[in-house]
């Protein structure tokens, strides 16, 4: 009974350590989708475009989305960069 509690504590523990390793495509991500934006929830909302994130040993869409504009700064787009083989994820951000 000790070696199947030991067993199943070791296998969720690996599941919840996956998550905190990091990893790096060795190929770039595919061409943005056309997304459909909707009119916009109310006046001083900027649209923030979707874009491709990297997780599971692949790429997945993350939509884009309304956010509401921050008095003096400007929304700066994420982009992917490659570096040698490995490509790297820049998040947007507000400048």
């Amino acid at each position: 009974m000790k070696k199947v509690a030991f067993v199943t504590i070791l296998g969720i523990m690996s599941l919840l350590l996956a998550d905190c390793l990091v990893s790096y495509p060795s190929y770039g991500p595919p061409g943005l989708r056309a997304e459909v934006r909707i009119a916009p929830p109310g006046p001083g909302y900027i649209w923030i475009g979707g874009y491709w994130g990297w997780g599971g040993g692949g790429y997945h869409w993350h939509s884009g989305h309304w956010a509401r504009a921050r008095h003096g700064r400007a929304w700066v787009e994420g982009r992917w960069e490659q570096h040698g083989r490995r490509w790297a994820w820049h998040r947007g951000h507000w400048r």
